[in-house]
Formats: C-alpha cells, structure tokens, sequence
C-alpha cells in the first residue's frame, strides 16, 4: 500500500449519477485515482492504470471539490483505490457529512472509514480473504457465460448481508444482458446491474 496522508493521484473527479449497482440513480461526487496493478482486458478506464500520469492531489482540494458540489455521496473508485492509505482522505470527507462508498477488485486490505464496500472481483487477481466479510456489494462483470460460475463461487464465501449484482460487460451488452436476465429469473438471489450513466450519457 502507497502511504499518503496528504496527496493522492487523481485522475479525475466529477458529479454526476452513480450509473450501476445497488446506488443506481443517486448524485454523487466521483473521485477516481490513479493506480491499477490488477489489468482487466476488458477495462474502459485503462489511462488510469499508471498512477504516475495522473497529478499528486491534495486531500484539501478534494474535499474542497465534494463540499462545494453540495452532495451527500462520494464514490472513490479507479483504478484500484486501495492501493493508497485512505483514512485522511475519508475523514475530511465524512467531516462534511457525506456518506463514503468505494469501488474495489479487493486485492489490497481497505483503509478508511467507508460507508459501503463494492468488492467487484476479477480473474486477474486474486482478492484478500478478508473482503468477503466486509463487503457490502457483489458487483460481476459478466464477459462470457463461465462468470456467472465464478460469480457464485464468490458468492458462497460472502457474508449473508451482502448484495449481489450480475453486470453485462459493455461491448457484449445484447448477449450478456440477455443471459443475465435469464439466470437472475432462475437463482434469485442474483440482480442485474446495467450502466445506466452510459445508456443516459453521462460520465
């Protein structure tokens, strides 16, 4: 983990909609940072991967941002987030009252105060053990029919609280969306979650 109490390399931060899973629809502040060592082929934020393109920012002014949006949700995603040490970065956050969710593959332990955990795994590698207790939402890409296999195996391991979420893969949307709908009709315990900011033009 890439200790930094005071900066953080952004890659960018916008308000918009959260577009997918259990907080699809709400407003929020997104704060995506730079650094990613997990390499999803299939990834449609690959200029993030390399942290060092993206500028050291300071926690002030991304908390300046956030307060001045006037939001009540701030998603800090990627890249891989937990890569760096986020506890003075979520507790300036939370100093304005908003709550603080994070968007992680889980390969690295969390830091932070966190209000919701979006563990989206991939095959690529492997998360912690310790993520399955935590998380608050199971979030699948769903690339090709053998994820919805792997999806459950990950399932199984997860604490009973947490929700679970199948996403079609964009450039495969038609075939996915279609056979997502069809397994989550049959093993219910499944949703479907779709991107919606991009159906809507959105960031």
């Amino acid at each position: 983990m890439n200790i930094n109490k005071t900066h953080l390399p952004l890659m960018e931060m916008f308000y918009s909609i959260q577009g997918e899973g259990f907080y699809a629809g709400r407003p929020a502040v997104f704060i995506r940072l730079g650094g990613c060592d997990v390499g999803c082929v299939w990834c449609d934020v690959k200029e993030s991967w390399d942290a060092a393109k993206h500028p050291d920012t300071s926690i002030e002014e991304i908390v300046k941002f956030v307060k001045e949006s006037n939001t009540k949700f701030v998603v800090i995603t990627g890249g891989e987030p937990a890569m760096y040490d986020l506890n003075s970065l979520t507790m300036s956050l939370h100093t304005l009252g908003v709550e603080i969710a994070i968007e992680t593959s889980g390969v690295y332990t969390l830091s932070g105060e966190l209000d919701w955990i979006c563990f989206s795994p991939k095959k690529f590698k492997p998360p912690t053990e310790e993520i399955y207790a935590i998380a608050n939402e199971l979030k699948v890409i769903v690339f090709h029919k053998s994820d919805l296999e792997w999806a459950e195996n990950h399932a199984r391991k997860l604490n009973s609280n947490c929700k679970l979420y199948l996403q079609p893969e964009w450039s495969k949307k038609e075939e996915m969306t279609a056979l997502i709908i069809e397994y989550i009709k049959r093993n219910t315990h499944w949703n479907i979650s779709i991107q919606t900011h991009k159906y809507v033009d959105v960031p």
